[in-house]
């Protein structure tokens, strides 16, 4: 219930009660002119519940102060969980200014209740003496969390560092916005429009009609356009005979975040990673690394870099062989020119069919995106006991977005799961998961119901032209896999607290329940099911199937060294102390760090530091985009127990699999949920054999 010290008259009342079916925001009746008067009501009020928390005369307690400040601001969540899904899925001008000015706005408002002095002493009174509380083990957690973020938030310092801390959190958050809107203009600005069969020369048809239609929605009737969208880009990349449109194409994509004047994100890079190291040395921490892996897995940036140098040597070494690889399949067509970055996915193909008789294009009739997604609600039917029930015609927030009801094993309503799947320009690239509501137990007056969840997946597949179906690579059917993997995550939380529901664990163990997902994608029983040929039909051939398996782990060198340098970069800007951060070059400092690892010039980052939203987009992923890779160890181990149980649904499994490691949220210490769940934590080897590497033993 929107606080009372609100008046609705003040904003659209349809961002406060939802209205729309299914408990979803009506979006008929919201503009994007109303999120300004409708943050204009809440953040005040909001700041209005949280002084009447602080300055409480009774003795802290659960219920009147932990309890309240989890259900405090309901508004603000509200009107927060349309506009940034908006900002991220469906953005334009406006929204985009809004995003601008709320940025910073947002992070003063922040620090106001992180750093509020009288709020903070009743939750530590609280927190100081909870062994003798008697709380349960949920509630314990909560408390502990809480009192650590406020630490962590600077509620410990003194009032001319709290200011400081401020300031640059206000800055960091303009900077994150600046980032990514740049990045999204770069994208949405690019196409490279062909017109030519000579052109199109070595296309396979699916790639031919995703560009026409990417062509059309930008008014180039009957052209072909390239743009920056990965399910159009990688595949170009990969099949066009066209070396030279291959390098133009490429040098666009890779030089995002490079636009000249107010696009350029090199110096807003500089100087995040400036202030990124002023404020963990603020917080009494040695780098910002140290800070944001405190409380992670991993703990150290030692024990990152050991986990990424563990791979780094035995990929690049793979690399390197995959590489001369490749100059003799260049050699063989009479050509003299070395492997260029544009070069490698081309030749890589070239090399896969020739060394499996297997080739992308040969699997994709197969993989209808309509079809996928019906495997993938299949399997967390098979696992889980769930269904999915498509409500068509009901409107969301764009004209493409699909809405399910979703439902347990006794046709309970449990979730509502949103599907938005196609590229457009108003959307950044990438493909993630977000909520507009999240599951929790504290939802009525009292304190007494329960909030199902509403989870959004985003996409950016390429859309067919009309009457055809939509094909997509088995690399896309793996990120639905993923996606939806961390949407299982929030749709199948089931905590009693807000701030510990879904997908609000650590940051190196987020990605388990989404990265394990992805295993079931090629489990026989749904491949053979849902593989299909988009024309006759028919399932997917025994023969390709065993063709495709067997190619599994090619080209493993060159997607680690993309993936591992990236990741090593990222740890290395944020390993700086504060002298050593203060006037770095973003370019020079990303090349000293590739040449000191002996980065290979025929590869290059999976994300230059330019574009590298995940690290500079705000900080979710800054310090942690290792965190792919701990959760890769974690859910190749994982998926092992299925294995050897000989049933990848086994039932007593994945009823602990729902309980430990999708259910419980940020509940458990990371490490206690997998150890209830496998019994014991695995060690790097687990990995290194799904990436087909060798294990010292």
């Amino acid at each position: 219930m929107v606080s009372k010290t609100v008046s609705e008259s003040d904003f659209n009342p349809a961002i406060a009660a939802w209205s729309g079916p299914l408990g979803l925001p009506d979006f008929a009746s919201i503009e994007d002119r109303d999120f300004e008067a409708a943050f204009a009501a809440a953040l005040p009020a909001h700041l209005a519940e949280i002084e009447a928390i602080a300055n409480n005369p009774e003795e802290p307690t659960l219920e009147n102060t932990i309890v309240a400040m989890e259900t405090a601001g309901e508004l603000l969540t509200r009107a927060s969980s349309i506009f940034w899904n908006l900002s991220g899925a469906n953005t334009n001008d406006t929204v985009q200014a809004l995003e601008r000015k709320l940025s910073p706005e947002l992070s003063r408002h922040r620090s106001a209740i992180m750093m509020n002095r009288a709020l903070f002493g009743r939750i530590d009174t609280f927190y100081q003496k909870r062994e003798s509380l008697g709380l349960d083990a949920e509630a314990d957690r909560v408390l502990e969390l809480t009192w650590k973020s406020f630490v962590r938030s600077g509620a410990k310092l003194d009032e001319t560092d709290q200011t400081r801390l401020a300031a640059i959190n206000e800055r960091l958050a303009t900077l994150g916005t600046a980032f990514s809107q740049n990045v999204l203009a770069d994208e949405r600005d690019y196409a490279l429009v062909l017109e030519t069969n000579e052109d199109l020369a070595g296309l396979p048809d699916f790639v031919v009609s995703s560009m026409n239609a990417a062509a059309e929605e930008r008014g180039h009737t009957g052209k072909y356009a390239v743009t920056l969208s990965r399910s159009i880009i990688e595949p170009f990349l990969t099949f066009s005979e066209r070396r030279d449109l291959r390098e133009t194409a490429f040098n666009a994509w890779v030089a995002r975040g490079e636009g000249p004047g107010e696009r350029d994100n090199r110096p807003l890079v500089a100087e995040m990673v400036k202030l990124r190291a002023e404020k963990a040395a603020l917080l009494g921490y040695d780098s910002f690394a140290h800070f944001k892996l405190d409380d992670t897995m991993a703990k150290t940036p030692e024990n990152v870099r050991s986990l990424l140098e563990t791979v780094w040597e035995k990929a690049r070494d793979r690399a390197g062989g995959e590489a001369d690889e490749l100059s003799k399949l260049i050699a063989a067509e009479g050509k003299n020119h070395k492997v260029a970055p544009w070069d490698w996915r081309h030749y890589a193909e070239k090399a896969r069919a020739a060394r499996y008789e297997f080739n992308e294009a040969e699997v994709k009739p197969y993989l209808q995106l309509e079809k996928m997604i019906e495997a993938a609600f299949h399997t967390a039917g098979k696992l889980f006991g769930l269904s999915f029930r498509e409500h068509e015609n009901l409107r969301s927030y764009h004209a493409d977005v699909r809405v399910f009801e979703v439902l347990d094993a006794s046709g309970k309503r449990i979730a509502i799961f949103l599907g938005d799947y196609f590229a457009r320009p108003s959307k950044r690239s990438g493909a993630w998961m977000s909520d507009f509501q999240e599951q929790h137990k504290l939802a009525g007056d009292r304190n007494d119901e329960s909030q199902i969840p509403i989870i959004l997946n985003v996409m950016n597949f390429a859309k067919a032209p009309p009457g055809k179906p939509v094909l997509i690579t088995m690399d896309d059917a793996r990120t639905l896999f993923h996606e939806f993997g961390h949407a299982l995550h929030g749709i199948l939380s089931d905590v009693t607290y807000p701030s510990i529901s879904g997908t609000s664990v650590a940051r190196d163990f987020v990605e388990l329940p989404s990265q394990l997902y992805e295993h079931w994608l090629t489990v026989p029983e749904v491949l053979q099911r849902f593989a299909v040929h988009h024309k006759t039909g028919e399932a997917i051939p025994q023969s390709l199937l065993d063709k495709m398996r067997a190619a599994e782990k090619f080209n493993k060198g060159f997607a680690n060294v993309e993936f591992t340098s990236s990741a090593l970069v990222d740890m290395a800007f944020h390993a700086l102390n504060p002298e050593q951060a203060a006037n770095i070059d973003p370019m020079v400092f990303q090349a000293d760090v590739l040449a000191a690892i002996d980065m290979p010039e025929t590869i290059v980052m999976r994300h230059a530091t330019p574009h590298f939203g995940h690290v500079f987009s705000g900080d979710g992923y800054s310090a942690s985009y290792y965190s792919y890779m701990w959760s890769g160890v974690l859910d190749a181990d994982a998926f092992q127990a299925f294995k050897e149980a000989g049933d990848s649904f086994d039932p007593a499994l994945a009823e602990k699999l729902r309980h430990y490691i999708y259910s419980s949220g940020g509940s458990m210490d990371p490490e206690d949920a997998y150890v209830g769940f496998r019994g014991e934590l695995p060690s790097p080897d687990a990995l290194l054999e799904k990436e087909g590497f060798p294990v010292s033993r």
